[in-house]
């Protein structure tokens, strides 16, 4: 892999090549002044789909590693960085889920889940602005990532984080590394539902800390565009990886007086 940095220039560029295919590694876009955002509170749901917000710790880790693998079984961004078209792909996939979940928690991570009647439906890992400690940095956990999915791959998902963080608006937000919903869901109005509940409890829960800014969250698939942007969120960067294009957003803490939803740890 190798990597060119460019000069900021006017839109902010920052030059890469991630495995032979050169892209911007991030193409900054200038935050907007204003911060009207969807307040909604996520208990304002039909009692009948509302689940339950808990925090999780690593006694969720297996129930985390199985719903996250099954939402990003699928993802075109993690489709090119693990090479669908190889052999192997769905365990790279899990590897990667595995050693990525198992860090979070080892690190003390906060993390947030979505249950239906005890089962765990959505889940948020979260990476608070003083406590990013880059999970990504240790060599342990290079190393496993290298002998569970090669240096290739490895290489490429590593490109890819890095690149994310050139997106980031300040230092003062938190990050979502992941964040799914069993797949089981998706692409009905119950899911819709589920997604939004998730995020209100998100934004609530990381506004209470007075370092954040916000959240930044990622993604790589077209039809989720139109869903961030509904639930307030604003495009701050595009990254190419590969033949995919990743949106980087941004959703400010919100400016009202809401009680923070009560969290089941």
């Amino acid at each position: 892999m190798r990597q060119v940095r460019a000069k900021r220039m006017a839109g902010q560029f920052i030059g890469t090549v991630i495995n032979g295919h050169h892209s911007k590694a991030c193409l900054q876009k200038p935050l907007r002044q204003t911060h009207s955002v969807n307040t909604r509170p996520f208990m304002s749901l039909p009692a009948a789909i509302a689940g339950e917000i808990r925090q999780l710790d690593s006694g969720y880790s297996r129930e985390t590693r199985a719903l996250l693998f099954r939402a990003y079984r699928h993802d075109p961004t993690f489709a090119y960085l693990f090479n669908a078209e190889r052999e192997g792909y769905e365990q790279r996939v899990l590897a990667t889920i595995r050693q990525l979940v198992k860090q979070h928690f080892l690190q003390n991570q906060p993390a947030l889940g979505l249950f239906l009647e005890d089962r765990l439906v959505g889940v948020a890992l979260i990476a608070p602005p003083l406590r990013r400690l880059g999970v990504t940095e240790s060599w342990a956990w290079r190393l496993r990532m290298v002998m569970d999915t090669g240096l290739g791959c490895t290489q490429r998902y590593l490109a890819y984080y890095n690149a994310v963080l050139a997106c980031l608006p300040s230092e003062t937000v938190h990050v979502l590394p992941l964040i799914g919903l069993d797949p089981e869901f998706q692409g009905q109005k119950m899911g819709q539902d589920l997604s939004e509940q998730l995020l209100a409890a998100l934004h609530d829960w990381c506004a209470v800390d007075e370092n954040s800014q916000g959240i930044v969250v990622d993604t790589g698939n077209p039809r989720y565009l139109e869903f961030y942007k509904r639930q307030g969120y604003e495009e701050i960067g595009e990254i190419a990886v590969g033949p995919v294009r990743e949106h980087v957003f941004f959703h400010p803490n919100p400016q009202v007086s809401l009680p923070v939803p009560d969290v089941t740890v």
